[in-house]
């Protein structure tokens, strides 16, 4: 009789996953999550950055909009931040203990740090063997798709901007009246909203006006 496996649900957009846990003998189904990058269990959910990402995160209040999304859908919620610390971070060390302690305070959140892809995926192998075959946790997707107004569509799109939150992106909004008239504001005109400053602005205006290029997606 075949061994049970334990079973790890994975996002598409986590490349190079699903053969390192296969490789680690978890069973991988991968889909397109509404949150969380992998799921071990009905309960757990475990969200990946790397350094960088994680400082981006912090920086434009990302991180914790995600976290209240995680904490609304999944009983354990576990940050793996990877890779080595940034010798030229955009945050000072009080700044990152800071974020440390709000993941873990504020929202519960769990908070391990790896070195590789392939001590992530060990990790969190791991887990999922320890819920489902340790703990008997079913496998079950509990985040759904909520339906959102158009004006919640429309803050969405601008929060998907480079350092943009969800602060920012209502001012945003609000400051050109819609999505038209923001694609189509200069940088100049983008530094006039409250707090956005040049390195954002250009930063948007980039992402407006540069070509697609498959090759990075």
């Amino acid at each position: 009789m075949e061994a049970q496996k334990a079973k790890v649900i994975v996002d598409k957009r986590e490349r190079g996953f699903a053969s390192l846990l296969t490789e680690l003998g978890a069973e991988v189904e991968e889909k397109m999550l509404e949150v969380g990058d992998f799921l071990c269990s009905g309960k757990t959910v475990i969200e990946r950055k790397t350094r960088g990402d994680f400082e981006a995160s912090v920086l434009d209040q990302r991180l914790f909009q995600q976290l209240g999304n995680l904490r609304s859908n999944y009983e354990n919620v576990i940050i793996v931040v990877e890779g080595e610390r940034l010798q030229e971070g955009s945050l000072s060390h009080a700044a990152l203990m800071g974020a440390y302690a709000t993941v873990m305070t504020d929202f519960g959140a769990s908070l391990f740090f790896t070195r590789s892809d392939k001590a992530t995926a060990e990790l969190i192998y791991f887990i999922a063997k320890h819920e489902q075959l340790g703990k008997k946790v079913e496998m079950r997707i509990s985040a759904k798709r909520k339906t959102l107004t158009l004006s919640q569509t429309m803050r969405s799109v601008v929060e998907m901007f480079p350092m943009v939150g969800p602060s920012m992106a209502k001012k945003l909004l609000i400051h050109f009246g819609g999505l038209e008239m923001l694609f189509r504001a200069s940088e100049q005109e983008l530094m006039q909203v409250e707090g956005l400053g040049e390195k954002k602005a250009k930063a948007i205006w980039r992402t407006i006006h540069q070509p697609y290029n498959p090759e990075e997606d």
